[in-house]
């Protein structure tokens, strides 16, 4: 991930036109947007670029639109950037063409517009070069801060990158480094921590993660299979018993590269998938037939925590049990506040991200103590998995 240029080695901006890739894709209900997270973190960039002096054109995708379509417009998506901005933005109703083009020439020095939905025109996902060079024609500078999209090889993502002189915004900059510490170049030992409900879900990511880190850490529903393969009886419990042989290939991969897997030895069962049902801890050698694993149990939480005190970075991907519903997110929430306390402590750099994972940060309330949390979803998952993401290649190219 080395290579790339920041908005801090962009030329002198005054008067120049910015085309700034960012993630307006945010929830909305009647005209409201539900959660601003994406909104607030393009702030940096397009604040940093406007007080330079440049017009900022901003782009983004909103929904699944086939062809233009109102319900998928960005103009309330814009209004509410304008909020959390705190300076006016305009929109400007098409990314391309004469409509995009008398909107740039409009605009003054310092001042920021969206540019209408990508997607309502086929070329942005196909990343159709003459789509390409219709937007390109609107700049002459490129900023990608969405690293949320950078695993998709759109003209947005990545056709600009190769059409203008590319840089990463400041949020995209972040991820990077902070990835970049996590499992390209890190502090050993390494620790990763996954969890979830399937293997089938990660094995990839498993499979990347065995030959980069020193401690694998796996739960949720996801040890279950695990356990399985080792020839567990885990009862009623969530098993994809099909991967069993999967899993086993893991194990022996880890062997292998010198990496530790932990699997828990006592967790918390129950009969019934509800809030407060009646649960016990369990050896894992002691589940009765219709008994259900929902969360590791308290002496793998402490071994989990006494492996990290050892380790300098974490990597944190999915919850160790059901959180979602007490008790049986107690092993989440107790490993995230031991993760948050070395990280404070200064021993442990912590970086975490994808599926419910944020989430699950949050009802541990250690969002502000983790070194960085990722809210991008499917693109952690796939640099999780060791795959080239298609937005971050061009900026380095």
């Amino acid at each position: 991930m080395a290579g790339f240029r920041s908005i801090d080695d962009m030329p002198a901006l005054a008067g120049k036109r910015v085309l700034v890739r960012v993630d307006l894709n945010v929830p909305m209900a009647d005209g409201v947007v539900g959660d601003a997270t994406r909104l607030r973190a393009a702030v940096p960039t397009i604040a940093a670029l406007a007080d330079a002096g440049a017009k900022v054109l901003v782009l983004s995708h909103f929904g699944r639109p086939k062809g233009r379509d109102g319900k998928n417009s960005l103009r309330p998506v814009a209004a509410a950037l304008a909020g959390a901005l705190g300076r006016p933005v305009a929109l400007i109703d098409d990314c391309v063409g004469d409509v995009a083009a008398a909107g740039v020439a409009a605009m003054a020095d310092g001042d920021v517009a969206v540019l209408e939905n990508t997607r309502f025109h086929a070329g942005e996902e196909a990343n159709d070069p003459a789509f390409v060079a219709a937007l390109a024609a609107l700049g002459d500078y490129y900023v990608n801060d969405a690293f949320s999209a950078a695993h998709r090889a759109h003209a947005s993502t990545e056709g600009l990158a190769r059409a203008l002189p590319a840089f990463a915004g400041r949020t995209m900059e972040a991820e990077l480094k902070a990835l970049t510490a996590a499992l390209g170049a890190p502090k050993r030992p390494v620790a990763a921590v996954v969890g979830g409900a399937k293997v089938s879900s990660k094995i990839d990511v498993l499979l990347n993660l065995v030959g980069k880190v020193d401690h694998l850490m796996i739960g949720g529903g996801m040890a279950n299979t695990f356990l399985a393969a080792r020839g567990l009886d885990v009862g009623k419990s969530l098993c994809e018993h099909d991967l069993k042989a999967t899993a086993l290939d893991i194990m022996a991969r880890a062997e292998a590269s010198g990496c530790t897997i932990h699997l828990p030895y006592d967790v918390v069962v129950a009969r019934e998938f509800k809030a407060h049902a009646d649960h016990r801890i369990a050896n894992i050698h002691d589940i009765a037939a219709d008994d259900m694993i929902l969360d590791i149990g308290p002496a793998a939480v402490e071994a989990l925590g006494d492996a990290l005190k050892i380790c300098a970075t974490c990597v944190w991907n999915g919850p160790m049990g059901a959180f979602e519903i007490a008790p049986f997110d107690a092993a989440t929430v107790a490993l995230a506040r031991t993760a948050a306390a070395l990280t404070q402590a200064g021993t442990l750099l912590t970086v975490a991200g994808g599926g419910d994972t944020v989430a699950a940060l949050a009802h541990a309330g250690v969002t502000q103590d983790f070194s960085f949390i990722s809210t991008a979803g499917g693109a952690f998952l796939e640099w999780m998995e060791g795959k080239e993401l298609p937005g971050v290649a061009a900026l380095s190219a």
